[in-house]
């Protein structure tokens, strides 16, 4: 019990995620150990969070992730990487929805946050997510990109060009999403280098959930993972893992 304790203490207490071995060498236990137990709270986290629609201010925005394919050595044998057909099938892209409070609150910052994990950004997931997680009539922030042009028929939509600025003149951005992207990227490349594909979607929402506690004190996020983590039945992808028990299939929000 002491050990289940202090790894929730320890999650809770990391900013931009912790690491297995960082958590192993603290706790003073098998690599292995800290590996299931951190994925049992992320599990926990993502089986007890709040799906219900996203009723006030949203922004909309993808990035990519994963995937990177080393350049050649020689130049004129290097690709194109931007091209589909020269990408890595692994790559990914989180897809974030996130509410922030209207113009007249005084609050700062969004106060809720909603990841996926799609393949890419097409609108026919967008449309899909948005229908489902966005009560109808609320109004959508969103950047250039042609998977939110079919978004304009069921909300009321404005659009940033960030190839021409990074806020439009009628105040549109896109600022809190890109927030959300910003911290996931340094728990990428700060924490864990590499994400196994059956799980991003358990990361990315990790973050959606750091960003919205993120003015907690730690004793009430300890005590809100804590109680995530006892209403959440056991889940039989992390019983036997060690054991060959991986075989987990990836979590599209397709």
């Amino acid at each position: 019990m002491q050990v289940y304790l202090g790894a929730v203490a320890l999650y809770t207490n990391a900013v931009k995620g912790i690491s297995a071995l960082q958590m192993a060498r603290d706790l003073n236990v098998q690599y292995k150990t800290a590996f299931v137990l951190l994925h049992k709270v992320r599990e926990s986290l993502m089986a007890q969070r709040d799906e219900t629609p996203l009723t006030e201010a949203v922004q909309l925005d993808g990035a990519y992730v994963g995937g990177a394919v080393r350049p050649a050595n020689r130049v004129e044998d290097r690709q194109d990487r931007r091209l589909g057909e020269h990408r890595d099938p692994d790559r990914r892209c989180i897809l974030v929805l996130r509410q922030t409070p209207p113009a007249s609150d005084t609050a700062s910052g969004a106060t809720r946050t909603l990841s996926f994990v799609v393949q890419r950004e097409n609108q026919d997931d967008v449309g899909r997510l948005a229908k489902r997680f966005i009560t109808a009539g609320t109004p959508i922030a969103a950047d250039e990109s042609e998977a939110y042009n079919l978004l304009h028929a069921h909300f009321p939509v404005s659009r940033v060009n960030h190839s021409q600025a990074y806020r439009a003149e009628d105040g549109t951005n896109t600022n809190q999403a890109e927030s959300f992207h910003a911290r996931f990227q340094r728990m990428y490349i700060g924490q864990h280098h590499h994400f196994g594909l059956s799980y991003l979607a358990n990361y990315a929402n990790e973050i959606a959930y750091r960003e919205d506690t993120r003015r907690w004190s730690n004793g009430e996020i300890f005590r809100d993972i804590l109680t995530k983590c006892a209403r959440t039945p056991t889940h039989r992808d992390w019983c036997g893992y060690w054991q060959g028990n991986t075989g987990r299939p990836e979590r599209l929000a397709a």
